[in-house]
Parts: structure tokens; C-alpha cells; sequence
């Protein structure tokens, strides 16, 4: 293990090799705030976090990393699984010396975070997971598959544009969303192995058991029109006794990104509340506004 970097208050990328994996990370924010760790999509890399970032770097020291074969991370020689990217985490919280930490994935990272929670509770102060399933649908692996043969095709650039259409409202896409184009870019940029070694992971995983070990307290959030994310997410709360489900209207697949302001509002509440071993309580209903869509 390694880590390489200038100093370490500067916002600059630096690479911390791990599970002979070398990744790309950002540690930024406050150094005296509690940690708080996001966890990005397939096909993303560490800068899906900036709207986030501006938003909570003033009281908390944040960790953002791009996830195996994506953004400036290595690609691994070999097809993933999610207790791998599991694995991933857990070793950059020990060498950078995370004891515990909020954290929060979307889609790919969702996954990776709830099964982080289920794995290692003690390291969990809050989960935030958002636009993900807890297992992958039937009809899931052959929907990879053919992704998978597209990009393989016809490359990355062209999966970049199917992906963007169905990541985001078409309000947003008519009225050109500047964040649209970036996140098309990030996708066409992605290494085509590194895609696929963590879209293998997305077609076979059951994670439905984990759901009951989740003891902290868990936000849930999904963008409405994000096919059927919404009501598989709603069900999932039910399962978690310390969750919320949200629903964040106007928004897709990256509802941090395409509802930015709302995603973070809905983080903070979580993020503000009370360590329920020092007595407090703070429920979503009694601090959430109703016009959410929850």
C-alpha cells in the first residue's frame, strides 16, 4: 500500500494503491469535520461529486475516489464483484485512517455502499444510497449484455450517448442541461475494460439479506423518473427499520446532479441528525419539506 500526494490539504488528486488496484482520490474539506465518503456510478468518475462537494466541503473532510477501471483509477486484469469494490473501500478508509464516516453512493456505488453498511456497521455513521436495487433484476443481465456489446462495437462514445438519454428527464435534455454534456464526456471517457469488468458486477448480485443488517441511520433517494428505482427503493426502506425513502421529482438517474439543490437538502437533513446514542432522534417528516415528491 501507498499513498501519493502533495500536501494534503491541497484539493488535488492523489493515488493510494491498494488490493493492487491504484486510485485516483480527492480528500478535501474541513480538517476538523467528520468524514464523509461518496461512491460514484458505473461509467463515472469522482468530479459526479462537485455539486456536493461545494456544498458540504465547509464542515465536513470529504473523500471522493473513482471506483476500479474508472476516471484515473487502474483497470483490473480481471471481471469484478461488489464485495470487491467492497473490499476497496474498506482498505483506502484503513490506509488513509477513516475510523468512520457518512457514506453515500448512487447506482454502482449505492450498491457498493449498502453492502459496505451490511459488511462493516461499526465504520457506518449514516448511509445515503440512492438510484440503486438491492439484487439485480431478472431481465438485468442480458440488458447489460447488451451494453456491453455495444460498446464493445461501436465504443464507448456511442453507449455515452444512449446513456445520457436514459439517465435524464427529457425536460432536461430539451432544454440542454450543461450537465448533460459533462456526464456524456465522463461516460465516452470511461476505458471500455474497466466498464465491463464492473458491469459484470451489475448483472448478478443479491444483496435483498443485507438490508436487514443496516443499523445506522439510512436515507434513501431515488429520481422519479428513473423507471421502476422509484417503487423498488420505497420497498427497500421499508426493510431498513432507520431509513427514509425520498423521491426527488424532476430527476432521472443522477438526481445529485440534474436536482442538485434538492439531492443536497435532503443529504443535510440526514447528515444533521443527532447521534441517537447521545440521546437525539430527528425523524424526516418532522424536518423535510412535503414538495419532494416523497
Amino acid at each position: 500500500m501507498s499513498i501519493t500526494s502533495s500536501s494534503i490539504d491541497q484539493i488535488a488528486d492523489r493515488f493510494i494503491t491498494v488490493n493492487g488496484i491504484r486510485f485516483r482520490c480527492r480528500i478535501e474539506g474541513s480538517e476538523a469535520g467528520p468524514w464523509l465518503v461518496f461512491s460514484n456510478s458505473l461509467m463515472t468518475d469522482l468530479s459526479l461529486w462537485d455539486a456536493q462537494v461545494a456544498a458540504f466541503s465547509d464542515r465536513f473532510r470529504i473523500l471522493r475516489y473513482d471506483q476500479r477501471g474508472h476516471g484515473g483509477t487502474s483497470v483490473p486484469s480481471a471481471d469484478c464483484t461488489f464485495d470487491q469494490l467492497v473490499d476497496d473501500t474498506i482498505a483506502l478508509f484503513d490506509e488513509i485512517g477513516i475510523d468512520h464516516a457518512a457514506l453515500v453512493g448512487i447506482s454502482m456505488g449505492g450498491v457498493t455502499a449498502l453492502r459496505f453498511a451490511a459488511r462493516y456497521p461499526e465504520r457506518v455513521n449514516s448511509l445515503a444510497i440512492c438510484d440503486c436495487q438491492a439484487s439485480s433484476p431478472v431481465a438485468g443481465a442480458a440488458r447489460w449484455q447488451e451494453r456491453i456489446d455495444m460498446a464493445e462495437a461501436s465504443g464507448m462514445a456511442a453507449l455515452a450517448k444512449a446513456t445520457v438519454a436514459r439517465w435524464f428527464t427529457q425536460n432536461s435534455q430539451a432544454n440542454q442541461m450543461p450537465a448533460i454534456a459533462k456526464i456524456e464526456a465522463m461516460v465516452a471517457a470511461t476505458p471500455l475494460p474497466g466498464f465491463v469488468r464492473c458491469a459484470r458486477a451489475l448483472q448478478s448480485y443479491d444483496f435483498q439479506e443485507d438490508l436487514g443488517r443496516i443499523t445506522c441511520s439510512t436515507l434513501m433517494l431515488a429520481g422519479e423518473s428513473d423507471a421502476n428505482i422509484p417503487e423498488t427503493m420505497r420497498l427497500m426502506a421499508q426493510r431498513v427499520a432507520p431509513a427514509e425513502f425520498h423521491e426527488i421529482a424532476q430527476a432521472g438517474h443522477l438526481p445529485n446532479v440534474e436536482r442538485s439543490e434538492e439531492f443536497n437538502r435532503l443529504l443535510t437533513v440526514l447528515l444533521d441528525q443527532p447521534d441517537p446514542d447521545d440521546g437525539g432522534e430527528r425523524r424526516y417528516d418532522d424536518a423535510v419539506a412535503s414538495d419532494n415528491g416523497g
